[in-house]
């Protein structure tokens, strides 16, 4: 349609007129941890469905669904509101009364301390008990050799981060949840296109789950994805996601619904049918995205490749160039087997060091260089988090290390390398003002 094209056109002219990259002038431009980056296709691709009108999720989404799964390498991928969405999803469905082996209130599920809030809160809200184990220094990742220690008769799942995009070791993770009958689940919001040992994170377990929140490898604003090998547990996901309707027919609802059986569904205790659309099986929620937003997703993942290639070569560039800084920081490390898709360069300042870490983010964020810290560091010293039902292995003397005196910047793919000399140049005034 000639004027359907024409108005693409002009959003392209938009573009270029509002949204182009403007010049990067040290100092005042601000080097950013992470943000969206895109271009006239994502705006284009949203008219498009905006002019199309239908305003939730619909072939936009549909077509999301099947291309993100070829890319990670997964049979099932749910798309769902937001990340944190994605990981109440996933930890309701193992939950479910629908699931064989589901979890029962009281059981227990081992997770990480140092985390983002909304990996830990869903098992608090599904009534299950949280085992919290210490990071490893330098991958932030939780620490494997403290598993068998977190382990009890009540352990029945495993809920982990790729922390940063930085894989865990899948093997020694699902060699335990193996000898030991665990469930487990991935949570790789961090990690979009991390792989350990060759095979993409969030393919090893029962569930994963991902963010695509503007920070994230891929955006569409807010939104996320749980995804699964198991049609079973990606049927109860999206019955979950769906506010607890069973009705599977997808995208594709004519009033008589695709699926052919939509007046034949009978409920105990009521007399004759129910209609299918309304016959409800989980205790749900309304988390599906919108059209618009998996049009933007397509758009996104056009470029994903893209963007995992520049996270890495930007994340290398600032690994190079601060190795001759270790006397002052611990630097990040990473396994022989994974290839990280970094979400971040992590930076713990050590305690040996005349400064610390509040010293070093004032005078980054003073010039322009955001920082961000590493998530919630000890989640159980955060205020929202201090009185939940739960245990701790140990100490958890990393995790307080890490909210005390590690940050990270960004390696994002809107980086250009004048901004990360710029960034490098002001870590380098901060550390000769004390020499």
């Amino acid at each position: 349609m000639a004027l359907r094209e024409e108005i693409f056109a002009k959003v392209t002219e938009y573009y270029e007129k509002a949204h182009a990259n403007k010049p990067f002038v040290p100092g005042q431009s601000r080097v950013q941890y992470a943000g969206r980056v895109y271009d006239q296709h994502e705006m284009v691709k949203m008219v498009d469905a905006v002019l199309e009108f239908w305003l939730t999720a619909g072939r936009h989404a549909e077509e999301f669904e099947k291309r993100l799964g070829r890319f990670i390498g997964a049979r099932e991928v749910i798309p769902v509101n937001s990340g944190s969405s994605a990981n109440l999803v996933a930890m309701t469905t193992l939950c479910s009364p629908q699931f064989k082996y589901r979890l029962h209130p009281g059981d227990e599920v081992i997770t990480p301390a140092v985390t983002f809030p909304t990996t830990l809160a869903p098992i608090v809200q599904n009534r299950l008990v949280p085992v919290l184990v210490d990071a490893e220094m330098g991958t932030y990742n939780i620490d494997l050799d403290q598993l068998e220690a977190a382990l009890s008769p009540k352990t029945r799942a495993l809920f982990i981060t790729h922390t940063l995009g930085n894989p865990i070791a899948m093997d020694r993770v699902m060699e335990f949840a193996k000898a030991h009958n665990l469930l487990v689940v991935e949570d790789t919001c961090d990690a979009l296109g991390s792989k350990y040992d060759g095979q993409s994170v969030g393919t090893f377990g029962h569930l994963a789950t991902l963010s695509f929140y503007p920070a994230h490898h891929i955006t569409m604003g807010e939104g996320g994805a749980v995804y699964t090998h198991s049609r079973r547990l990606a049927r109860i996901a999206r019955t979950v996601r769906d506010w607890g309707r069973d009705c599977w027919c997808g995208y594709e609802n004519p009033a008589s619904g695709k699926c052919g059986i939509r007046f034949e569904r009978e409920i105990d205790g009521i007399e004759g049918y129910y209609d299918h659309r309304y016959y409800f099986t989980e205790i749900g929620y309304n988390l599906k995205i919108t059209d618009v937003q998996a049009a933007m997703g397509l758009a996104q993942l056009d470029k994903l490749p893209g963007f995992v290639a520049a996270r890495k070569q930007n994340f290398a560039k600032l690994y190079e160039a601060m190795k001759r800084w270790e006397e002052y920081f611990i630097l990040p490390r990473w396994l022989p087997k994974a290839d990280p898709s970094w979400f971040a360069f992590p930076i713990t300042v050590r305690d040996s060091v005349p400064f610390d870490r509040t010293a070093l983010t004032r005078y980054l964020e003073e010039r322009r260089v955001e920082t961000r810290m590493l998530f919630a560091g000890n989640i159980l010293k955060q205020p929202g988090y201090q009185n939940i039902e739960c245990r701790a292995i140990g100490g958890l003397p990393v995790s307080d290390q890490v909210m005390r005196s590690t940050f990270f910047v960004g390696v994002y793919p809107g980086l250009t390398d004048e901004k990360i000399d710029y960034m490098l140049n002001v870590l380098e005034d901060f550390l000769n003002r004390g020499r």
